[in-house]
């Protein structure tokens, strides 16, 4: 903990403890189990369907994610999944 200047003690943020923990996914809360997922392997987990595309929420931006790479879950991240964009041209 930290002590600010007035006394108060000062929680830092911290992941959810424990195998399992809460992400959010289109507004609502899924439990996993933490750790290391392929987001592909992650979608299905969460019910996202494969063909729509999945962006994380960092600090209000959205952040598309490949299903291909890898993310760490922690607990306490949100999702959004949506049609996927673009086309050929």
């Amino acid at each position: 903990m930290q002590t600010t200047e007035q006394g108060a003690e000062h929680k830092p943020h911290h992941p959810e403890t424990g195998p399992e923990v809460t992400v959010k996914v289109n507004g609502n809360d899924v439990k996993v189990h933490r750790g290391s997922y392929l987001v592909s392997e992650f979608k299905e987990k969460v019910k996202v369907d494969t063909s729509q595309e999945l962006d994380q929420v960092i600090d209000g931006q959205f952040k598309p994610l490949d299903d291909n790479e890898r993310i760490v879950i922690k607990g306490g991240e949100v999702f959004v999944s949506h049609a996927r964009c673009g086309g050929s041209s």
